[in-house]
């Protein structure tokens, strides 16, 4: 058995019963309407109701023009940078895999600032592309520079943090010496769902959604695999193939959702962590929950950003980052 799967040992199951996935689906549901109704003006639960179903309510244009297309934004990448860490905290055996503490987020960014500023590319149908190359390619460099099939969990963590601060500094470098670059992406490279429209949201729904699909899936071949190498081999899973497919969703899904948003931090990491207390340490279970709970702490992280600077607002990645950094720092030193 590899250093890499022994990293994290399994915690005693946590029975959920019957009340966790009503208390999951709940935390969505009211997280949805809390991103419809807040803002620089709230609007009360029949002010949300007209706004969504009256074309000639005054609050019409609100609703559909800017809470709407933000909240649906919200919810797919969510959901998509959830699953993206729990697959990885499952693959790795790692509680600190996160994809922007493993430096993948910043290399999706890195790519789509690369192609604004010198290419000229913009959209999420143009940007969506690089971001899914700078996303596979730092994922499998982190994986060599942090030892390959070798890698301890602080390798790991070690080499993702030195490609995250390099290539953030790179993005910085490019945006100072690019006005333009500067301008146009300023709330972008924070993590931003401020800018979100149905284009957008239309746009990253394939994208997301296939993501969705495969690390779903992966659930039975990622348990096995948490048994062990050999255990795993023994009940029929194929080591290469899942390990080839979880690469697949984490770069369908980190890259689709840094191209519409903007490198958002820490979701991946908080996601998992909350999900495990919840439902026990089976990725079987755990991974549909991290789909779901992981819009509830994006979309809860954006309306607190309206919440706390109201009539301005503090982006959604700028919050998860300061929650975020704190559980890390918690996570280190209790170990």
């Amino acid at each position: 058995m590899s250093a890499a799967t022994r990293a994290e040992p399994l915690s005693p199951a946590v029975p959920a019963g019957r009340r966790a996935p009503v208390a999951a689906g709940a935390a969505l549901v009211l997280v949805l309407a809390l991103s419809i109704a807040v803002g620089a003006r709230g609007l009360g639960p029949g002010q949300v109701w007209h706004g969504l179903v009256d074309a000639h309510s005054a609050d019409y244009d609100v609703v559909h023009r800017m809470r709407l297309p933000r909240t649906l934004l919200g919810l797919l990448a969510g959901a998509s940078l959830g699953l993206a860490g729990g697959v990885m905290r499952a693959l790795t055996r790692n509680p600190l895999a996160d994809p922007g503490l493993l430096g993948i987020n910043a290399g999706a960014s890195a790519a789509v600032v690369t192609a604004s500023a010198l290419l000229g590319v913009g959209g999420f149908g143009e940007t969506v592309w690089f971001a899914f190359a700078g996303a596979a390619a730092v994922s499998v460099l982190v994986h060599v520079v942090g030892g390959g099939r070798t890698a301890t969990p602080g390798r790991l963590a070690l080499a993702g943090t030195a490609l995250n601060a390099t290539l953030f500094a790179y993005v910085s470098a490019v945006e100072l010496l690019d006005t333009d670059a500067l301008d146009a992406m300023r709330f972008w490279t924070v993590g931003s769902l401020a800018s979100a429209s149905f284009t957008t949201v239309w746009a990253l729904t394939p994208f997301a959604l296939t993501g969705v699909a495969v690390a779903l899936v992966l659930g039975r071949p990622l348990a096995a695999l948490a048994l062990g190498e050999d255990t795993a081999r023994a009940l029929g899973a194929r080591l290469a193939l899942t390990r080839s497919a979880a690469v697949v969703a984490i770069t369908l899904l980190c890259g689709a959702a840094t191209a519409a948003c903007g490198p958002i931090v820490f979701v991946g990491l908080l996601t998992p962590h909350v999900v495990a207390r919840l439902v026990g340490p089976d990725p079987r279970r755990q991974l549909p929950y991290c789909a779901v709970l992981g819009p509830v702490l994006l979309l809860g992280a954006d309306v607190l950003g309206r919440v706390l600077a109201r009539p301005a607002e503090i982006q959604a990645g700028t919050v998860t980052a300061v929650v975020g950094g704190l559980l890390l720092l918690k996570v280190v030193t209790s170990k």
